[in-house]
Parts: structure tokens; C-alpha cells; sequence
């Protein structure tokens, strides 16, 4: 064959591919479920939603011919950056592939259920008030759309593992009075007609404690193994993940940044053992204010360290006051993390009113807010989301698993600590320290969970005593991860994957090694697994799995 039909070959091939993506991504924010991890968000089209055995066939279906489409694609001829495109379509086929049959929880936990309708909801509310009349319309469509949802659920769940029924019956608990909570206190920000929404509620209600009655009525004889299984885990590492790595590998990374994390935390605690506590914020506007100062000299120490290129267009990460909705809802992760055609509006974290009762997470962000923006706002998610959705090429625009990005935030808060940031707060330094422990953790007990060694009390008292953490977020934790397997280990693994790459970056390059440039091309291709990123900066396939 002559270089021209090569060449003309080649480009067929490259605008096949491009026409697969588009395809897909248009298929895929209409028929994505919901989900609790909030970075893992998506622009959807308006409407109900069908969770039938007749449209989850379908969905099968169409999967089937997307993957045929993809492998009838050769990509060996093309540059390494357009195969890197080539392999994210690929991972973003298999998360589908995941979802419905690898670890179909769509049949094996009620919780899926809850996400498909609550958490659906209250990811509608997060966008900020006051809501025009299409919001207002969704919300109500999202309301009304929950009993058939509930009924298809019902109809699907097959002998679900009792921990798991058991964490939605709980989460269940009072849910009547907060609706009613939550549509009362949604009528001065919305368009909607009260009575319309009230009954909707109602409606909703109804269906949400008969699925949990239907629930405590089948615990006895459910069985109580949860763990998916070493081949599923094996497949998602390799498939969806894109990670090199077998779970003993897993495991002994974990616990060699377990000892770390552990030692360097020792070693700060007894450099400022003469020191001051840190304190909580004192009322939640000085939290705001606090918050908001610091944001602004994060933005310029990472501009004059020469760290990281802080584009004048990205707007600012910002916490507000929770509104009522939110808070008698609950069932999402408290942040608007704006989207690709909302790139000039603020990022909001929605945080409770400070007190001593703040679980593990929300003490720290009281204590210094800094210790949760590089992870959550600027270096971290929001910066990165950003970022992302800017990028020219638009396979690498839509958002589609949130490994990468965790690895990211989690990267920055001890980059951001090296770095000198925390020079100045001796006990956030102890902080952040301590997110290192529970990171190592994670990967542990992830880990056993999906292979059966831990069961969810187990993993969950296991958090709790060791990094330690309180008992309601340490429950927590130890629910999403059994229940999605696989998120947990992103943070710490996706970390020491960029670590790697940076020195293999500084070896290869030598003095012409730039920090600020390499962590550019990270920050802008951050919906990327590393390992491709890698491939793609260094050329070296070595790690690819």
C-alpha cells in the first residue's frame, strides 16, 4: 500500500474513532447511573429514568456494538498521543461493561437504587438557588421519577448481600419527614407549584418506605457475602483502572505508605509538641471569609513558586452555608463543582455550621481550610475539572472515572506540603500527614473487602482505629467501598503513579526538567489514567497494563 492510502487509511481510522466517542459520550450522559463520588459528574439531558430489565438488555446491547466499533479500529499507526485516545475510549467501554455485568450492582445492592433516585435528587441541588423554571421542572421530573424506579428495583435486586440491604434500610430511616423537610424549604427557590411538589414527595415517600420495608422483610435469608471477587477485581484493575498492578502489589503499597505516612506524622507531632492546637472556626462566616483569603494565596504561591500555571478564566472554589434541601436530604457529596458550559461560575463546597461534633473531614476544612481546597478546589478537583473540560481534544473532555483525578488531589496536598504552603500552620502540616494514613488505609481495605478478607464491620472498625477516625465516617467510607469496589485505592495508588512519572520525567529530561510544565500537561489531562499520561509525555509503555 502506497504512504498516500496509508496515510487516508489511517485518518479513516482516526475519524471512525472520533465519531465512536462522540457517539458514545452522547449515550452515555443519558443512560450513566448516578453515583455518590463526587468528582465522577456529568452533564445529562432532562428526563425520567428507566432501570427495567428491558432497558438495561438494551443497554447491553448497545454496549456490544460500541465495543465491536472500537475493536474494528487499528490504532498502531497513529501517534501516541491519538492511541492514548484510542485506549480512554476503550476503559470508558469497559466502566460500562463493569456496571452491568462484572459488578452489576444494579442487581446485587438496594443501595444502587437509593443513588438512581435520592442521590439523583440531591445532585440536582447542589447547582445553587434560585432554580429558573427548567430546573425547577427537572427536580420535579427527578421526584416523580422515584417510585418506578423503586418498583424496577424491586423487580431486579437478586438475593442482595445482607450488609448491603442493611445500609439502605438504615439510610432509609425518617425519610418521609425529610422530604417533607426538603420540599418545604425548596418552595422560595423555585418556580414549581407547592401543592404539585408536596404530593410528588408524598408519592415518593410512599415508594421509598415500602422498598425499605420490602427490604427488612427479605434480611433474614440474605446472604452475607459481599465481596465480588478476586477475577472481577483483577479485571477492573486492568480494563477500567488501567493499572499495572495485581492486588498483592496493591496491598504492599499500601502499607509501605502506611509506615511513611506514620513516620512523618511522628515526626511533626513531636517538632510541635510545644505548640498551640489549631482551633475551630468560630461561626460559619468567619469559616467562609477564612476560606476565601486563602484560596486567593494559594492561587498566587503556586503561580510564584513556579509550581503550577493558574489561568486567569478559572474561577474561584468557595464554601457557602448548607441550605435546608441539601441538609434534610442528605445522599451526595456537599459540592457544585460547576461543569464545561458552566466554567464562569464559582465552584461551591456547602459546609454545616462549625462546632466540636464535626466529623473527620469537615474538622480538618474548620481548622484550616487549606488542608481540603488543594484537594478539593485549587490544585485539586475543581482546578483540574477545569482544566479538563478547555481541552482541545474532546475524547479527553468528558469526565468518565475518577481515578486519575483523586491520584491528582491527593498528589497536591502533599506536593502543596513540600512545597513550603503549610510553612506557616506547623498542625496542618500534622493534618495532612494524617490523610496520608487514611489513604494507605484505603487501599487495604478496598482491597479486602472485593477479595473477601474483610467483611464491612471489619473494614469500617479497622478505619476507625487506625487512622483514627470517627465512627459515622468511618462507616461510611467502609460502605462505599464495598459497594464500589475500586475508587478507594485511586487517591494513594494514583499518587505514587505520578511520583513515578515525575522522576522518570526529571531522569529523562535532566536539567531541562520543568516542574510547572510537568504538572501542566498532568493538571490539563487529568481525566487520564497516569499510566497513559506517562506513555504519552515520556514514551514509555513499560507500565501500561
Amino acid at each position: 500500500m502506497s504512504s498516500l492510502a496509508l496515510f487516508a487509511s489511517s485518518q479513516t481510522q482516526a475519524d471512525s474513532l472520533n465519531k465512536l466517542a462522540g457517539d458514545f459520550w452522547s449515550w452515555r450522559a443519558e443512560y450513566a447511573p448516578f453515583t455518590g463520588d463526587d468528582v465522577n459528574r456529568m452533564q445529562r439531558p432532562g428526563g425520567s429514568r428507566d432501570w427495567s430489565r428491558a432497558s438495561i438488555d438494551r443497554r447491553g446491547n448497545d454496549l456490544e456494538q460500541f465495543e465491536s466499533r472500537w475493536k474494528k479500529i487499528d490504532p498502531s499507526s497513529w501517534p501516541i498521543a491519538k492511541q492514548v485516545d484510542y485506549k480512554l475510549i476503550g476503559s470508558a467501554l469497559s466502566r460500562v461493561r463493569w456496571e452491568l455485568d462484572v459488578n452489576p450492582r444494579w442487581k446485587r445492592d438496594p443501595n444502587f437504587y437509593t443513588e438512581q433516585t435520592l442521590t439523583a435528587l440531591a445532585e440536582a441541588l447542589t447547582v445553587p438557588a434560585p432554580f429558573d423554571e427548567a430546573r425547577s421542572r427537572e427536580i420535579l421530573t427527578r421526584i416523580e421519577n422515584i417510585p418506578s424506579i423503586l418498583q424496577q428495583g424491586a423487580e431486579n435486586l437478586e438475593n442482595p448481600p445482607a450488609p448491603f440491604a442493611t445500609v439502605a434500610i438504615n439510610n432509609l430511616d425518617g425519610i418521609r419527614e425529610r422530604l417533607r423537610r426538603m420540599a418545604s424549604s425548596l418552595v422560595a427557590s423555585k418556580t414549581l407549584n407547592a401543592d404539585k411538589l408536596k404530593s410528588a414527595c408524598e408519592h415518593a415517600a410512599d415508594a421509598l418506605e415500602k422498598f425499605q420495608q420490602q427490604l427488612k422483610e427479605k434480611l433474614p435469608n440474605l446472604p452475607q457475602q459481599t465481596a465480588l471477587g478476586r477475577d472481577a477485581y483483577v479485571w477492573f484493575l486492568r480494563n477500567v483502572a488501567l493499572m499495572p498492578f495485581m492486588p498483592e502489589e496493591l496491598l504492599a503499597m499500601g502499607r509501605q505508605e502506611w509506615n511513611r505516612a506514620v513516620a512523618f506524622e511522628s515526626f511533626e507531632k513531636n517538632r510541635n509538641k510545644d505548640l498551640p492546637p489549631l482551633k475551630i472556626a468560630d461561626n460559619i462566616d468567619n469559616w467562609i471569609r477564612d476560606a476565601a483569603g486563602k484560596e486567593l494565596s494559594i492561587r498566587k504561591f503556586l503561580q510564584e513558586r513556579g509550581i503550577l500555571t493558574v489561568p486567569d478564566w478559572i474561577q474561584h472554589y468557595t464554601l457557602r452555608p448548607t441550605p435546608e434541601y441539601l441538609r434534610a436530604l442528605g445522599f451526595t457529596e456537599n459540592d457544585d463543582f460547576t461543569s464545561a458550559s458552566r466554567l464562569k461560575e464559582n465552584c461551591i463546597r456547602y459546609v454545616p455550621e462549625p462546632s466540636e461534633k464535626l466529623g473527620y473531614f469537615w474538622r480538618a476544612t474548620a481548622m484550616d481550610p487549606r488542608s481540603i481546597t488543594v484537594h478539593e478546589g485549587i490544585p485539586g478537583h475543581y482546578f483540574q475539572l477545569c482544566l479538563s473540560w478547555k481541552h482541545e481534544d474532546p475524547i479527553r473532555r468528558h469526565y468518565y472515572d475518577s481515578g486519575a483525578n483523586e491520584g491528582i488531589g491527593f498528589y497536591a496536598e502533599e506536593m502543596m506540603l513540600q512545597a513550603g504552603l503549610f510553612d506557616d500552620s506547623p498542625p496542618t502540616r500534622e493534618i495532612i500527614y494524617n490523610f496520608m494514613r487514611l489513604r494507605a488505609l484505603r487501599v487495604e481495605v478496598d482491597v479486602k473487602l472485593a477479595l473477601g478478607e474483610f467483611t464491612l464491620e471489619q473494614a469500617a472498625k479497622y478505619l476507625q482505629e487506625k487512622v483514627p477516625m470517627d465512627e459515622q465516617t468511618a462507616r461510611q467510607e467502609a460502605i462505599a467501598f464495598s459497594t464500589g469496589p475500586g475508587q478507594a485505592i485511586t487517591y494513594q495508588i494514583g499518587k505514587l503513579q505520578i511520583i513515578k512519572f515525575l522522576a522518570d520525567a526529571r531522569m529523562q529530561q535532566g536539567n531541562k526538567f520543568n516542574l510547572r510544565a510537568f504538572h501542566d500537561f498532568v493538571w490539563k489531562n487529568g481525566n487520564v489514567p497516569i499510566a497513559l499520561q506517562r506513555w504519552e509525555y515520556l514514551g514509555l509503555a513499560k507500565d501500561l497494563p
